[in-house]
């Protein structure tokens, strides 16, 4: 066990590392950030922050000797040098389950040779991706292999047109081609684990997505009881067989036939369980510390019904005078988060807001007024 007053290092300095730094330091943790790209919103609010390449083997050699565990906020990492700290300190999930999971490629398949529910698929060398929609039908999803999230490098193709637009785009990329699901509800489970094999997984979230963004999570989701047992086992099962120590997410699709069928996964926290920090007896990010670092894992209940509201950078373009903070400050219920971005863009998350009530259907009522109102 790796106790409290120890160092935690986090590769990556995006929002969720900056609120896995929160959580920790609340623990009595150390948090050093290994951030390439300048100062962060992690590294805004960690104890320490290292800014460099992932390739500059010395600053990570003195990054890693600085701490007595390191996990990673995002799956985009080169896997070199996950080799280089795995040799001087432990490394939680293990830089296997990073590498199945930050290729669809090789995550597809793993799903497929462990018999894991997923979507027909093909792979598409170079974006040669019209024998693999031949293969599939329409509609179907092109997906590129490597370095997708939030919608990022797919398209859905319904028709001959949009498949040649497809074929041009993803032209010399390797691509994954997935059978359309039809779906009743997108959902996701977060499930931690420990070295031990302690696990616990919360409750399902319903999510709502918008332009291929995660836009509103709803706990709990609007599922039959035995839907939701169900897709928190297989979560939990999919977690073990990959030897997952610290998160992992599963999304799912609920398809309009009853079947639960796997989209993607994520090892780490997850957008999707924002929820938890306001409405969880135990936030995801307090769960991955308590993961990674070999302590008792906490309860994953929700206190009460609780709805999540991305808020993008498009808040800031679509008026003059930006968010109107008040839409979120003025309303008891909701609990506001923004994340130290400087630079609003559309499409990027820059915070977002959580709302609990005693009703599901008034709370989600109310999270849609907050937002239009914002």
């Amino acid at each position: 066990m790796i106790g409290p007053g120890k160092a935690i290092g986090v590769l990556g300095g995006g929002q969720l590392g900056r609120m896995f730094a929160h959580a920790a330091q609340e623990l009595g943790y150390r948090v050093h950030v290994y951030e390439p790209s300048g100062p962060s919103p992690a590294g805004a609010v960690a104890d320490r922050e290292t800014i460099a390449p992932y390739d500059d083997a010395a600053a990570l050699e003195v990054f890693a000797r600085s701490v007595d565990v390191v996990t990673y906020e995002f799956e985009n990492i080169p896997a070199g040098p996950l080799e280089a700290i795995g040799g001087i300190v432990g490394l939680h999930p293990a830089p296997g389950v990073l590498h199945i999971c930050q290729n669809r490629s090789r995550e597809k398949a793993w799903l497929k040779a462990n018999g894991f529910p997923h979507a027909g698929y093909a792979e598409a060398l170079e974006g040669d991706i019209g024998e693999a929609a031949a293969t599939l039908g329409l509609p179907c999803v092109v997906k590129t292999a490597d370095f997708g999230y939030d919608g990022k490098g797919q398209m859905r193709v319904d028709t001959p047109a949009d498949l040649a637009q497809a074929a041009a785009i993803f032209r010399g990329r390797r691509c994954v081609v997935e059978q359309w699901v039809r779906f009743e509800r997108e959902i996701s489970v977060i499930c931690a684990r420990t070295a031990s094999g302690e696990t616990r997984a919360f409750p399902a979230s319903e999510n709502i997505h918008t332009n291929h963004i995660l836009d509103f999570s709803i706990v709990p989701a609007r599922i039959p009881a035995s839907v939701e047992a169900a897709a928190r086992a297989l979560a939990a099962r999919i977690a073990e067989k990959l030897g997952v120590v610290g998160l992992l997410a599963v999304e799912m699709f609920l398809a309009r036939d009853g079947r639960l069928i796997v989209n993607e996964l994520a090892p780490r926290p997850h957008n999707s369980g924002h929820w938890s920090i306001d409405a969880g007896e135990t936030s995801q990010f307090e769960q991955h510390v308590r993961a990674v670092c070999g302590l008792p894992l906490g309860p994953t209940a929700a206190r009460n019904p609780a709805v999540m509201v991305n808020i993008l950078g498009d808040a800031w373009t679509r008026r003059p005078g930006g968010p109107v903070w008040a839409a979120v400050l003025s309303e008891p219920r909701a609990k506001l988060h923004l994340y130290g971005k400087p630079e609003p863009r559309p499409g990027r998350k820059m915070g977002h807001f959580t709302v609990q009530g005693s009703d599901l259907e008034d709370t989600l009522a109310l999270a849609r007024a907050i937002k239009a109102r914002l």
